[in-house]
């Protein structure tokens, strides 16, 4: 990822209107998740730590996080097992885990199957694993060449990924519906005119995050009655280890 982009990310991942919002799919995906007492999770791809912040509510978190600034983020917030690694190689023995978060991390990637096999080696047999990724490959733009995005996905290549991993595709939803139409038209304005480095989550004031949280808010609570949304910007899976 971009530098100027991480930075941002860090700076504004608990008010920002998308990353509420993404919170609040998550919490409705992970109600519906049974996990045992004493349940351990990780997040992969732990960026500034705030997911963990929501993890931790039902038992005990690790974090993996790549970039150096993410780690200290996430340590700063209180959460000390949190390592410096990338997801393809995680420092974990073979099924720490109940339940694993990896958001918005596989789409930069190399081999995303690998990636997922990886998570599936750390997460004990029937845990789960809770994924998002960037939907739409047409909607390719500035937006994922900042982010250091490989690809974008489709539910038929990311139920392929996951299958070919060796996961059990038991739930995939799209999310962010509502603004799909106009970040279509943002990004394919922006393809011949934004700076490189340019944010896009810079494009909408700070006043205006918690109006532009609402759609998001009404998505969610679809989502943790079952119902899966058939379009959005982003995708999530839920996914579940053979056993």
């Amino acid at each position: 990822m971009d530098r100027a982009e991480f930075q941002a990310m860090l700076a504004l991942d608990d008010e920002h209107w998308w990353y509420r919002g993404r919170r609040r799919v998550l919490r409705a995906v992970l109600d519906g998740v049974a996990l045992p007492p004493g349940a351990r999770l990780l997040d992969a791809g732990a960026g500034s730590g705030r997911t963990l912040d929501e993890l931790a509510r039902l038992g005990s978190v690790a974090g993996v996080e790549l970039n150096p600034a993410g780690v200290e983020a996430a340590r700063g917030r209180g959460h000390h097992d949190v390592r410096e690694a990338p997801v393809e190689s995680l420092p974990h023995p073979d099924g720490s885990f109940d339940l694993v978060t990896c958001l918005d991390v596989i789409e930069h990637t190399d081999d995303d199957v690998r990636s997922l096999r990886e998570l599936r080696r750390v997460t004990r047999p029937g845990g789960a694993l809770v994924v998002t990724v960037p939907a739409y490959p047409r909607l390719w733009s500035l937006h994922d060449e900042v982010n250091g995005h490989r690809r974008r996905y489709t539910r038929r290549t990311l139920r392929a990924a996951a299958r070919d991993a060796g996961w059990q595709v038991e739930r995939i939803t799209g999310f962010n519906a509502v603004y799909l139409l106009p970040a279509a038209a943002v990004r394919i304005a922006r393809r011949n005119g934004a700076k490189a480095g340019s944010s896009e989550l810079a494009l909408t004031p700070p006043a205006l995050n918690r109006v532009l949280e609402v759609p998001l808010r009404a998505e969610a609570a679809l989502i943790a009655r079952g119902v899966s949304l058939p379009a959005g910007l982003s995708l999530l899976a839920v996914l579940r280890a053979p056993g």
